[in-house]
């Protein structure tokens, strides 16, 4: 994923071991009626195409921090320990927990929903461009985010049953294959295509800013049949390839010696990522169960 902790000099300083140059892109400088959800102003479409941008934004300054990534030491002798894996897949799965527990609520408590779409977007925010990586706020952000997936899945499952279950799995399927590809070695981030990412971004940000005035203004929502479609398929490869940026990120991050606290940076931004990844296969989904 992307967060702008990831991108701020401090984190990057610390991520960088030896103060060495390294090679790889870091040197770049860089829902309607019963019948389909997404065409019905008031349903919770219009607040996951705010939750849509808001990931857009997040992402995109997540991946932008992570430019400088490598100029500092490794942890010193005052540091408590130092980045392992076993500390990322932990506090990635702990994360993971909170947002289903949250999720399950918010299921329930659909009301709830807005108020954790609006605190997930502030502190997701506010853990994108903080210096030092804080886990109680990193934790906050898991479980507002819960809240609001938890609702709008409740939403989605009401009109297409099954779908919540078929948009997990796509998200885990997608996560699956790019591990698989970045592990092996057949897939790795580039300076130039890192570059074009970063710029989609920016252009997929615009537009859902642009849908969701429309949207609740009620002119159209352009996120809906074939271009909804194309949209959603261009997202899902933009978050595939963020998933490869994260990958990076832990691997240099753990090579480096970065010091231990910045597992819950790593942790953060996959789970930003995994959360984006969903919500759009969700939509996909939708979209074409309208369709049948």
């Amino acid at each position: 994923m992307a967060n702008p902790v990831m991108n701020s000099q401090n984190f990057q300083q610390q991520m960088r071991g030896g103060g060495q140059p390294q090679p790889g892109w870091y040197q770049g400088g860089g829902q309607q009626t019963a019948q389909s959800p997404y065409g019905q102003q008031q349903s919770p479409y219009g607040q996951a195409q705010a939750f849509g941008a808001g990931q857009a934004a997040q992402q995109h300054a997540h991946q932008q921090s992570m430019e400088d990534a490598f100029r500092a030491p490794s942890a010193g002798p005052g540091e408590t320990g130092r980045m392992t894996f076993n500390d990322i897949v932990g506090k990635t799965g702990l994360m993971l927990v909170l947002v289903v527990v949250a999720g399950a609520v918010g299921w329930f408590s659909p009301g709830l929903m807005i108020i954790g779409a609006i605190a997930g977007l502030v502190l997701g925010l506010v853990n994108a461009f903080k210096r030092e990586p804080s886990p109680a706020l990193i934790m906050a952000y898991a479980v507002a985010q819960g809240l609001f997936l938890g609702g709008i899945s409740a939403f989605f499952e009401g009109a297409y049953p099954g779908i919540v279950v078929q948009a997990v799995l796509g998200t885990f399927s997608v996560f699956a294959v790019m591990l698989a590809l970045y592990t092996s070695g057949k897939f790795r981030p580039t300076p130039r295509m890192t570059k074009i990412v970063m710029a989609a971004m920016i252009g997929y940000l615009v537009f859902m800013l642009v849908n969701l005035v429309l949207t609740w203004t009620g002119i159209g929502n352009m996120r809906e049949g074939g271009l909804g479609l194309i949209i959603g398929a261009i997202a899902v490869l933009l978050a595939a390839y963020s998933l490869t940026l994260d990958f990076e990120m832990a691997a240099v991050g753990v090579k480096n010696g970065a010091p231990q606290k910045y597992s819950w940076t790593v942790a953060f931004g996959l789970t930003v990522t995994l959360i984006w990844l969903y919500i759009e296969i969700l939509r996909i989904v939708a979209i074409l169960r309208g369709n049948d």
